[in-house]
């Protein structure tokens, strides 16, 4: 076995698997808290040690990996995705930088690449993007209509509005996008009824036929779509993981009966001669 095998079969061997997990959940707390100034104050230095250390790990189990795979290293999407995520916590914190530092939280998401489970609900996601593309068009074509509608409805002047009542007409569905909000926030079932659909009603009682059409067709039928559309794919990612292995397992099997098969042609052949 060649040195270049031997390391590869170290990275993607449980232990150090385990190891780069366990390193990516401790390193997690500690951006936790870098975050709170009292801890920073008595213990800075120590948490400010730990976190590089945390990323020297990252940058050498990258680069054992490129030594290790060469060009193939790039053909995975989740290699691909944690050489960006420690690139961006190498940018130095100079100024114009420091946004792009504070994205050094991002090294958590490592744990996806790492975990089998949670890289399988990724990837699941990542597969019912295009059947979600028609989703979210039948979405934004129906937030469309419903806040022209209901800018058009409640949002001009209204004579028999008190001040109060006006102004909060105003900043609900003052214009398109206000309108596109409140929207939003009706869907999500957030104080629709006593925060927004309500003190409509007190000076609009038929207002009621435009909100509960709108929450019946988004709130439970389009975002039930978008969730079985994920639910679905989940499923055939995970059905698809199963025949893999299940292929790989025959594959392994039929080799070892074929080589089973040869040694007894050849020892059958030692006999006759």
């Amino acid at each position: 076995m060649t040195p270049i095998q031997k390391l590869t079969t170290v990275l993607e061997s449980n232990l150090v698997r385990n190891s780069i997990l366990g390193v990516i959940l401790f390193n997690a707390v500690i951006l936790g808290l870098e975050t709170s100034e009292p801890i920073m104050a008595q213990a800075g230095g120590l948490i400010l040690l730990l976190d590089r250390i945390c990323l020297m790990i990252f940058v050498v189990e990258l680069a054992a990996k490129l030594i290790a795979y060469r060009l193939q290293f790039f053909r995975s999407g989740w290699n691909i995705f944690d050489f960006v995520i420690v690139g961006i916590s190498l940018v130095p914190a100079a100024e114009g930088f420091s946004a792009l530092r504070a994205l050094r939280i991002l090294r958590v998401l490592r744990i996806i690449s790492v975990a089998p489970n949670l890289r399988r609900v990724v990837e699941g996601f990542v597969t019912a993007l295009p059947g979600m593309a028609s989703v979210f068009l039948l979405m934004s074509l129906i937030f469309y209509i419903g806040a022209v509608m209901a800018t058009k409805l409640f949002g001009t002047g209204c004579a028999a509005c008190t001040p109060a009542q006006l102004a909060d007409f105003d900043l609900w569905f003052g214009t398109l996008g206000r309108s596109a909000y409140s929207l939003f926030q009706i869907m999500t079932l957030e104080s629709w009824s006593m925060g927004i659909v309500r003190p409509v009603m007190e000076v609009y009682p038929l207002a009621w036929m435009f909100f509960v059409p709108f929450i019946m067709m988004t709130t439970f039928a389009v975002v039930n779509l978008l969730v079985g559309l994920i639910v679905n794919s989940m499923q055939d990612a995970h059905q698809e993981e199963s025949v893999a292995s299940t292929d790989a397992y025959r594959g392994d099997v039929q080799s070892r009966l074929s080589a089973m098969e040869a040694k007894l042609d050849q020892l059958i052949e030692v006999r006759k001669g």
